[in-house]
């Protein structure tokens, strides 16, 4: 805990609060390291661990710590703001950040997220995570706007609706949009 009070300046890695202060080991598979904890406030951990109480303008906080150098600090940011990207500003937060390979797919582990009890899967049957990037496979027209995404337009980063294994949320020409999982298929 010593090295954690260290490396944060005794502040939330998260949101910077200064007050009630605790270690949190990142899930799944955490093996107690430094490097694989951060130090938060009551107020995150009570977030994280509790997503019926989230507040969303707490989380703002996470555009100035997603810049953080240490990867356990990136992949909780990554984590929060993948978990409240319907909300439009997180999305835009998503779309900035970038993690390494390694990073992300520490990131993208998370087994407590809700979204493992559904399996969103492409075309093809093969299964999309959170982050993906997927091709168009047929012209869609994007009910409320006066275009058409064409087939054979990536759509990176993508988010998925927890609540329905067939859609998954994308920007397209700069338009946040939901999609059908059944006309996109994943990129390799």
């Amino acid at each position: 805990m010593t090295d954690l009070h260290t490396r944060s300046g005794s502040n939330c890695e998260l949101c910077a609060s200064t007050d009630n202060l605790s270690a949190y080991a990142i899930p799944p598979n955490n093996n107690g390291s430094t490097e694989q904890s951060l130090l938060i406030c009551d107020i995150c951990n009570d977030q994280i661990n509790n997503p019926e109480k989230i507040d969303l303008n707490h989380w703002r906080c996470l555009n100035d710590s997603m810049w953080s150098q240490v990867p356990a600090v990136q992949v909780m940011a990554w984590r929060m703001l993948t978990r409240l990207s319907a909300e439009g500003w997180p999305q835009d937060l998503l779309d900035m950040l970038y993690l390494d390979e390694q990073t992300l797919a520490w990131a993208m582990s998370d087994s407590t997220d809700d979204e493992d009890s559904v399996v969103h899967k492409d075309s093809n049957g093969a299964v999309l995570n959170a982050g993906d990037t997927v091709t168009l496979i047929k012209d869609l027209d994007v009910k409320g706007t006066s275009f058409t995404a064409k087939r054979g337009t990536a759509v990176r980063n993508i988010s998925l609706v927890a609540s329905n294994e067939e859609h998954i949320e994308g920007r397209v020409n700069g338009t946040q949009i939901v999609i059908l999982t059944k006309f996109v298929k994943r990129a390799n």
